[in-house]
């Protein structure tokens, strides 16, 4: 029998995780705090353990505040995960019907024009993409342009939906 976790290594490991989610709680002070232990599935060719994001990205569709800060952290991280596309895609959707102080809005706009600018737009920046045309990207759009390798055809695509749907757009319009 086999053991596999897929869970990260290291900040991204499941005790580090679910540690950083009750130090997050404790100081935003979570009245019903998630439960974040990650699915298992035991049977005769091994034991697994799925990725305890996939909790967390639950717990952001219950309005948890502390999941919510770590889902951000996510998106902000470049590392490769097990199911990292996946993960990150549920993730930006799952912002995107969060509601995000200002500050956290502010981070995920720096996190998306940064990505943008440096060319790395994974399978999941679609989803970054749509969360950014939720909330706007403000003053970071401006540092855009020339800054962008527009030769890329995903850049451009991003780029030139972006001119379309967000920049200098407030959110939600």
């Amino acid at each position: 029998m086999t053991f596999q976790d897929y869970n990260g290594l290291g900040r991204w490991s499941r005790w580090a995780i679910q540690n950083r989610y009750v130090a997050i709680a404790r100081r935003l002070r979570v009245a019903e705090p998630s439960d974040l232990r990650p699915h298992e599935s035991i049977c005769a060719d091994g034991h697994r353990v799925f990725p305890v994001m996939y909790c967390v990205i639950e717990g952001i569709e219950r309005g948890d505040p502390a999941c919510i800060e770590i889902d951000i952290e996510f998106i902000e991280e470049d590392m490769g995960f097990p199911f990292g596309m996946i993960l990150k895609s549920n993730t930006a959707r799952a912002l995107r019907r969060a509601t995000l102080t200002e500050v956290q809005q502010e981070r995920v706009r720096k996190r998306v024009v940064e990505m943008l600018i440096a060319g790395n737009t994974p399978k999941e920046y679609g989803e970054y993409a749509r969360l950014a045309r939720k909330i706007g990207l403000g003053r970071w759009w401006a540092g855009v342009e020339g800054r962008v390798n527009l030769t890329s055809r995903r850049v451009r695509r991003f780029y030139d939906y972006f001119r379309r749907f967000v920049a200098g757009c407030e959110p939600g319009s």
